[in-house]
């Protein structure tokens, strides 16, 4: 097998982890929380390295907030 990462796959692999699973995790709950079937379910299918969840936290539920507020 060939190792593109040379030894250090493992300590890659573990930042990358380190990296992505806090940012699924809140934006799951974020989703849950909402009710956002759909953003959930692609969410959990798709692994972009956390680039869809940053979009999700930081553009569109945030976006969504303030129309709430606006509304009230």
């Amino acid at each position: 097998m060939i190792d593109i990462f040379g030894p250090n796959t493992g300590v890659i692999l573990a930042l990358v982890s380190l990296w992505v699973i806090p940012w699924t995790g809140w934006a799951l709950w974020l989703a849950a929380r909402r009710g956002d079937k759909w953003w959930f379910i692609a969410l959990l299918v798709l692994n972009t390295l956390a680039i869809l969840e940053i979009i999700y936290i930081f553009a569109v539920a945030k976006r969504s907030d303030q129309q709430d507020s606006l509304e009230e």
